[in-house]
């Protein structure tokens, strides 16, 4: 049985949250910690309802900027994997993986490059969403996107409140962002 459906794991998220005086809580994992000061995502939990059963949501709330910026960088590695086949990137090396600098160097150019073009072109748009996984291991899982600056406690409480409600809307409008409105942010 998932455990997210436990009444007992239930009772003990409400009464975290209670504790923290939210109507959630920060899901605490290696992400999280190495981006500290992130506020483009959160990893949360929450109670709501599935089929008139109440349950634990695990949420990963984060900007349409983010998720924009994640997409354009997949597709732009996977252009790169296309021209230069035998590049592994960093995240995915190994400990024994042989070190090459001019290689690093040529596919980070390479990829900039890339990154450059698919934003010029305006190739992936995004739109908000949420993404319901109902066979999560724990409760059932949500992905969700929204077109905020942040993500702040009052996004994820509207959210929550909202959601919980069955009354989100949200917005139909695709978008598209560069990194150079990032650097104009600053």
């Amino acid at each position: 049985m998932n455990p997210g459906f436990d009444p007992a794991e239930i009772a003990q998220l409400k009464k975290e949250c209670r504790a923290e005086g939210k109507n959630f809580v920060y899901v605490e994992d290696g992400f999280e910690e190495e981006e500290e000061g992130n506020d483009e995502h959160a990893h949360i939990q929450f109670i709501g309802y599935h089929n008139t059963r109440e349950v634990v949501y695990d949420a990963l709330i984060y900007t349409l900027r983010l998720h924009h910026a994640t997409l354009v960088y997949d597709l732009a590695l996977e252009r790169l994997q296309k021209q230069m086949p035998d590049y592994i990137s960093p995240d995915e090396r190994g400990i024994d993986y042989p070190e090459d600098p001019e290689q690093d160097e040529e596919a980070e150019l390479l990829l900039t490059e890339f990154i450059e073009e698919i934003e010029e072109n305006e190739e992936v748009k995004v739109q908000e969403h949420v993404e319901i996984d109902t066979e999560f291991e724990y409760g059932i899982g949500l992905e969700v996107g929204l077109n905020r600056p942040e993500i702040t406690v009052k996004v994820i409480d509207d959210f929550i409140a909202h959601f919980n409600a069955d009354r989100l809307k949200l917005d139909p409008d695709v978008y598209t962002f560069h990194s150079s409105d990032e650097e104009d942010d600053d």
